[in-house]
């Protein structure tokens, strides 16, 4: 009496199920607040059967997380075509990452707030994530600078750093563009474009920006 009735299904089939619906209760209500009850209610199974397949709340948290951070990634690598011009790999790398994130809310609220706040255990998952997509905008600036023909080539030091700057302006301006209405993935991609690209073309051409002596304000 009361329990829930499912429907014989694989077990892989079945556990993807699961994930979808604590992605959608984590990402919603965050870690803390979510229950297993519910989870399991909105993924149509009982509570002891999330708990035999994913073990405990933290372990579903962790497999959310990997799972999520596995999808955005690939999303990403998929919507780059190394051999067109760097400019035009940037923006389709950073398109197909707004893209993701705006048709994923809940998956990037996972990601971007409720990981990184609850335990040195979920943030390391998602700063491994971090480190390839850093990795990855650090190949394609590089690569520019190379499509350049300039020499010497950016200092590795800088690329990196230019890198740093851009994943963490595309991770901000994600989360502003998923909690202001009517903002589409390729505005927020030309937004990002036009602040960023302008600035790295002049800098692929050599003209850097010089700050002040020190002993000026």
């Amino acid at each position: 009496m009361g329990a829930v009735k499912t429907k014989r299904m694989p077990r892989a089939v079945r556990e993807q199920q699961m994930l979808d619906a604590a992605v959608q209760i984590f990402g919603q209500r965050g870690y803390m607040a979510a229950s297993m009850d519910d989870i399991a209610e909105l993924a149509g199974v009982s509570k002891p059967l999330v708990y035999l397949y994913l073990n405990s709340k933290d372990d579903l948290f962790t497999a959310c997380i990997r799972r999520e951070a596995t999808a955005l990634l690939a999303a990403v690598r998929l919507g780059v075509v190394p051999e067109l011009p760097a400019d035009r790999q940037l923006w389709d790398g950073l398109l197909a990452f707004f893209t993701h994130t705006a048709g994923h809310p809940d998956a990037w609220r996972v990601l971007h707030l409720h990981a990184r706040t609850h335990g040195e255990r979920f943030a390391a998952e998602v700063t491994a994530l971090r480190a390839e997509i850093v990795a990855f905008v650090t190949g394609l600036i590089a690569a520019a600078a190379r499509d350049a023909h300039r020499d010497p080539d950016l200092p590795e030091r800088e690329v990196a750093g230019l890198a740093e700057a851009l994943v963490g302006a595309a991770e901000s301006l994600a989360a502003w563009a998923n909690a202001t209405p009517g903002v589409t993935a390729r505005q927020t991609t030309a937004t990002l474009m036009n602040f960023a690209w302008a600035g790295l073309g002049s800098l692929m051409e050599g003209r850097q920006w010089t700050p002040p002596p020190p002993d000026q304000p």
